[in-house]
């Protein structure tokens, strides 16, 4: 399985109004529900106003079309980085799922993952 670096900083937060999002940026996600607005973006192109935020977050993805019939992906990219004690935050679209972590642990990830096989581009 390969996985993509994303080759930019990352922030994720809390914001109060969708319309403070810069919603022609070229990556980021929206999680909203009943209780919070969360964004993850570039750095660059987080919000003035936030709730909490969270800065230094790098990330990759796992390349490629994700059937959903496909089980335990996730779940086994988690598990080998929380067996080498890197925490992470995941984010799903319809295609793909993108792992996030610490800008201080981004490189011992990748390391860790390519001892188990995956392909790192």
């Amino acid at each position: 399985m390969e996985l993509k670096k994303i080759d930019y900083k990352l922030t994720v937060c809390k914001v109060t109004d969708i319309s403070e999002i810069d919603l022609t940026a070229d990556f980021y996600f929206i999680g909203k529900t009943d209780e919070e607005l969360s964004l993850v973006c570039k750095t660059e192109d987080t919000p003035i106003h936030t709730i909490e935020r969270d800065d230094g977050w790098q990330g990759f993805r796992i390349q490629g079309v994700l059937d959903f019939s496909l089980i335990g992906i996730l779940s086994k990219l988690s598990g080998i980085l929380a067996a080498h004690k890197i925490g992470i935050f995941a984010v799903s679209t319809y295609n793909t799922d993108y792992i996030l972590v610490k800008e201080e642990n981004f490189e011992r990830a990748l390391e860790v993952l390519a001892s188990e096989g995956y392909k790192v581009l």
